[in-house]
């Protein structure tokens, strides 16, 4: 479950932004959109939108969830000393330019609140902390802070293991958290699994159909096909054939051993035959090859629909850019309602998306805390902020009208077009 994530000083990003997935006391839609976290007395949001024009800095929100995955999925195993770290400072300043980007995560684990961060230029760590709040109470894990090149740690009574060997091996361009882990410690393994596990993200065109193509294969291909039946498809049935690799179709003067490491990698995206079926008047099965039948929406559904199922089973926090992309707006207050819906979502799975589609605007699909909006400022940098900044009135506005008319913001400002 996520609770909280923060980001300063990462590509649009300037001054810290806070997204805030922590339900307020309101009550509207309280029993669908919101869930007890069990750990604490506040409840938190099924999902949250965010809004906002082209370039106003939603895709790099993600990109920073993205990033802390990716460091602290990969720092430890890939990097190697001397190797650059994928973050990037907000460029238009030269103060920032020459400061650390900052990301910080409040998080639930296997049962336990957690709180970790770190900051890091693209050469190093600056910084790193770790506090627990088992039983709610407050737990100081670890911190690191670079001074003069060189780095000062604190590490609290309740973080067991061989805490110097894994100081000791942690570079200068790798996570204490990710190191220690490779290293065996069995207490931070809840901290990394979420968010190498728990924590997934993907970009405007969803995933790859690799996942959805699997589960066909492995039992949940009826859970697919009433996926896409109640998205309107028109689907009655998928066929999916797995298609191996053979060294044999390598060419002879390719080693073994790339032969290998080419399989190795393209294993990862396990290639797929898939056919969509569909009756025709007389009620035949007719055939389509999804690849080259099927319109990119249809694609898409695919694609999501085994990624978005495993993860209201599971809990996994999903985060997607452009979830409007190619999909109607009613096919995007589906996928929206099946996280808003305590029958569908039973592990309390979160989306966090952007978005265009105004028409979920509407605070019979939306909570007004689960609407957030986007814009630059005069320094050109990303400001984020929530409807809940706005008071209601008492008679609640249009929201979708309120906010294309320019009432909250977060809008673009195109000139008029000059005459020729």
């Amino acid at each position: 479950m996520l609770i909280e994530f923060k980001v300063a000083n990462y590509r649009s990003v300037k001054d810290e932004q806070t997204l805030s997935l922590v339900a307020s006391k309101n009550k509207e839609l309280a029993d669908s959109n919101t869930f007890g976290s069990g750990v604490s007395d506040a409840r938190l949001l099924h999902s949250a939108a965010i809004y906002g024009p082209n370039a106003s800095g939603k895709t790099n929100l993600l990109l920073a969830l993205d990033t802390v995955q990716r460091i602290v999925t990969e720092s430890s195993l890939e990097k190697r000393p001397g190797d650059d770290l994928p973050v990037e400072p907000f460029r238009l300043d030269p103060k920032s330019r020459a400061k650390p980007t900052e990301f910080e995560v409040f998080f639930i684990s296997d049962g336990v609140r957690y709180q970790y961060g770190f900051s890091a230029t693209d050469k190093y760590i600056a910084d790193e902390w770790l506090f627990a709040f088992p039983e709610k109470r407050t737990q100081h894990w670890f911190s690191r802070t670079r001074e003069k090149g060189e780095y000062q740690w604190e590490f609290g009574p309740s973080l067991k293991g061989e805490k110097k060997l894994w100081q000791k091996s942690t570079r200068d361009n790798a996570l204490f958290l990710s190191t220690a882990v490779q290293l065996n410690s069995k207490q931070l393994q809840p901290v990394y699994n979420w968010f190498r596990n728990t924590l997934r993200l993907a970009g405007i065109n969803g995933w790859s159909p690799v996942f959805s193509a699997s589960l066909c294969k492995t039992g949940g291909k009826e859970k697919i096909i009433d996926f896409l039946k109640k998205a309107d498809l028109g689907i009655d049935d998928v066929h999916v054939k797995e298609t191996p690799l053979d060294l044999k179709d390598f060419p002879q003067s390719m080693s073994d051993a790339l032969k290998n490491e080419v399989v190795r990698i393209i294993e990862r995206e396990r290639k797929y035959e898939i056919k969509t079926v569909r009756k025709d008047s007389g009620g035949q099965d007719i055939v389509f090859d999804i690849e080259y039948d099927e319109s990119d929406g249809t694609r898409k559904i695919f694609s999501l629909s085994g990624p978005f199922l495993d993860s209201l089973e599971k809990g996994h926090v999903v985060c997607m850019d452009e979830l409007h992309d190619n999909l109607h707006p009613d096919l995007v207050k589906f996928i929206v309602s099946l996280f808003n819906n305590k029958e569908t979502n039973t592990g309390h799975a979160q989306l966090i998306f952007t978005t265009h589609e105004t028409s979920m605007l509407n605070q019979r699909v939306l909570r007004r805390d689960q609407i957030w909006f986007c814009e630059k400022n005069e320094e050109q940098a990303t400001v984020l902020y929530p409807l809940t900044d706005f008071s209601p009135r008492k008679n609640p506005p249009n929201l979708e009208a309120a906010y294309l008319s320019g009432r909250y913001g977060a809008v673009p400002y195109i000139a008029e077009s000059p005459q020729i």
